[in-house]
């Protein structure tokens, strides 16, 4: 068995083993007011987001948003200057489990850090979305490629089936922005023409 299989496995364990912890530990649903989620007209889970229609990404689960959503199609409605939505963002990477291979502050660990300005696919709002939902093996399986390297490298487990809500993962999201320490151009990924 390769040095990699290995890893693989090892990360797929860490992954079913984060879940079972954080099944019956899911955070706080948000409450109305400043920090909560955009919300939809209707009560019925809502598809891809579009302009006309926002979308309450509580009562939707990020792999059935990533499969209804076109490649670049997922926006985060939140930015990281929403102090509440940070703290939120917090307490979820951290109940999620994600602290347990990126380190407490995303700055690193067993797997690549988060805040040092090396986005390994790009650090577009769907990429990110999409890596964490399905993982790097099945992200590559769906047309995206490296587009940087890491010291650390290893892959990522697929959380879609982790995380209770799209609402969740695009306020985990939120979090590792406003951590981040690299270039400013950078921060939402290579700028345009890069």
């Amino acid at each position: 068995m390769t040095r990699r299989v290995m890893i693989m496995i090892a990360v797929a364990s860490l992954a079913t083993a984060c879940a079972m912890t954080t099944q019956g530990a899911s955070p706080a649903p948000a409450k109305a007011g400043a920090g909560a989620a955009p919300v939809a007209a209707s009560t019925k889970p809502a598809a891809a987001p579009s302009a006309a229609t926002p979308v309450d990404y509580t009562k939707i689960k990020p792999l059935t948003l990533v499969n209804e959503t076109p490649k670049g199609g997922l926006h985060n409605p939140y930015n990281d200057k929403q102090t509440a939505i940070v703290a939120q963002g917090k307490h979820n990477f951290q109940s999620y489990g994600c602290s347990g291979c990126h380190g407490g502050g995303g700055g690193g660990g067993m797997c690549p850090p988060l805040i040092n300005g090396v986005w390994i696919y790009g650090g577009r709002d769907d990429t990110l979305f999409r890596l964490v939902t399905l993982g790097s093996i099945a992200l590559q399986q769906h047309g995206y490629s490296r587009e940087a390297i890491e010291n650390v490298v290893a892959p990522m487990p697929p959380f879609g089936g982790i995380i209770k809500n799209a609402d969740d993962l695009w306020k985990i999201l939120t979090y590792v922005r406003s951590r981040y320490d690299g270039n400013a151009a950078y921060k939402y990924g290579n700028p345009p023409g890069q």
